[in-house]
């Protein structure tokens, strides 16, 4: 897939994640890998900024197996920000789909046009 594409949406996918509940950076890694082909360590700074903007926080939580591990947790901030850049994603890909002649995408698939 093209790195393009992706580099626009991983901040998204990376809240939408967590916004299934907290998790560590693995996991992120782990979930967003099982969709969506990505380059090692390429969660790692995604997560770091989500944390310097106040879209996410982390603590520590004691493992089982080994050191403790940093979970991240999505902070309102982020789910006001996930659900803008899920409105803007929409409308994006509406147009796209539009243009490329896949207008009957969204009803075909039953996705709402709008959330």
């Amino acid at each position: 897939m093209n790195s393009q594409f992706k580099k626009g949406v991983l901040d998204m996918c990376v809240l939408a994640i967590l916004d299934k509940g907290d998790s560590y950076g693995y996991d992120v890694a782990d979930a967003l890998s099982s969709s969506i082909e990505l380059a090692d360590g390429t969660v790692y700074p995604i997560l770091r900024k989500l944390a310097s903007d106040g879209s996410v926080t982390t603590y520590l939580k004691e493992s089982q197996n080994g050191p403790p591990r940093k979970y991240y947790h999505l902070t309102p901030i982020g789910r006001n920000r996930l659900e803008q850049d899920k409105k803007e994603w929409r409308g994006f890909a509406k147009a796209v789909d539009e243009i490329i002649g896949e207008e009957g995408h969204y009803e075909q698939t039953g996705i709402p046009e709008e959330a």
